[in-house]
């Protein structure tokens, strides 16, 4: 999966590389219940792992395991029984040990013959070792490549750019026989020479749209389809909307001709974080927080979901939708904005301008006017002023 899907496969390189970008770009907060922790241990660890990588790389480099392998692992380096460092681990060297209790009896990293072993509480199933995987419907311990799921479309999009530079390499021309007009078949000597002239004249990218020399009644047939009749290029942007589709990047963020699912990049964009990475996003949080729950107790990490700018933009669209409503109450606008009620909020505020049809026609000194001692309640005031301004 690692060197056909993503090393050799343009499509699947990046679209490995916007997912793991854009999860490694989420803020994390620290929770107690309520109330959120500026400074807290946990968040100097997520933000410095270790010496070598910051945050950023190291979650991007965790997610990039998981989207090659189905799989990720993440070692937890203890001093004094308080966690200090983390480190990612590679997939292909991580095996896991199984039990007959549901929980692996550990987890070995190989490599160079020498192995390391970290073993798993059979109560609990808590470890050093963070293990993350997709779901796999086959496997118990294991989760599933979305390269695997991928692999047909893969092949074909790699097959296709093999065909199209073997062709670009023989001048863009298909191959053919040729054929001799001669009812006397060639001898040895003539089919030997012809043989040798044309592997050394005219085969590979140095003999392409080389003139060839045809001679003793010899023709030239084309025996192979170009790539219009193959549709070679629609096979290869097919194959590239399936590995897209097998990584949940809509086509459209990778320029992929062919795709108008979306009416714009911004729905596109929308798409991917909500489809995609906040799934993703919670299924890792879940998984890093109960790994760090005997180290820091009740401490909950929570993505800062304010500094996601697809988020933020869907976010501003709907407080719009809600200043413009004529027809929710000032707490309902705010729980739309996710405010908490306040005092006296129940109520509708709508323009000045607005009155009924009935009260159009009256003049304001049609108004009833109350005497000296009668006092007007402010009902009865907004609705002198309403018919003041409608009049």
């Amino acid at each position: 999966f690692a060197k056909e899907g993503y090393t050799q496969n343009v499509v699947a390189y990046q679209a490995i590389n916007k997912v793991s970008e854009a999860f490694s770009s989420i803020k994390w907060e620290a929770w107690r219940g309520d109330t959120e922790l500026t400074q807290h241990p946990i968040l100097d660890l997520i933000r410095k792992p270790n010496p070598s990588q910051s945050g950023q790389e190291f979650f991007s480099e965790y997610i990039g395991f998981l989207m090659i392998s189905g799989n990720a692992y993440a070692e937890k380096v203890k001093v004094n029984g308080a966690p200090r460092e983390l480190y990612v681990q590679r997939s292909d060297r991580m095996k896991v040990i199984p039990s007959n209790n549901g929980n692996p009896s550990a987890y070995t990293y190989t490599v160079n013959g020498r192995s390391v072993r970290w073993d798993v509480d059979p109560k609990s199933g808590k470890s050093d070792i963070l293990h993350s995987k997709l779901f796999h419907p086959l496997d118990d311990w294991y989760g599933l490549s979305p390269l695997e799921a991928a692999a047909f479309g893969i092949d074909q999009h790699n097959l296709s750019m093999s065909w199209v530079q073997s062709l670009l390499q023989n001048s863009a021309r298909p191959s053919g026989a040729l054929v001799s007009k001669s009812e006397q078949p060639l001898t040895d000597e003539q089919f030997t020479r012809l043989k040798d002239e044309i592997e050394g004249k005219y085969s590979g990218a140095s003999g392409a749209g080389r003139p060839m020399l045809l001679e003793g009644g010899l023709d030239w047939k084309e025996m192979g389809l170009s790539p219009v009749e193959m549709g070679i290029l629609e096979t290869k942007y097919s194959a590239a909307r399936d590995i897209c589709l097998a990584l949940g990047v809509p086509p459209m963020l990778m320029g992929i001709a062919g795709d108008n699912t979306y009416a714009n990049y911004a729905e596109a964009r929308l798409s991917f974080w909500e489809d995609t990475i906040m799934p993703l996003v919670g299924h890792i949080a879940g998984d890093m927080n109960g790994w760090f729950a005997d180290d820091f107790g009740d401490i909950e990490l929570r993505p800062s979901l304010d500094q996601i700018p697809a988020i933020v933009e869907k976010r501003q669209r709907a407080w719009d939708m809600a200043d413009k409503s004529i027809d929710l109450t000032i707490n309902e606008r705010r729980e739309l904005k996710g405010y908490d009620p306040i005092e006296g909020g129940d109520v509708v505020l709508i323009g000045s301008g607005l009155i009924p049809l009935n009260e159009a026609s009256l003049r304001p000194e049609q108004l009833t006017q109350p005497a000296d001692d009668e006092t007007i309640t402010p009902e009865e005031q907004k609705a002198m002023i309403r018919l003041a301004y409608g009049s």
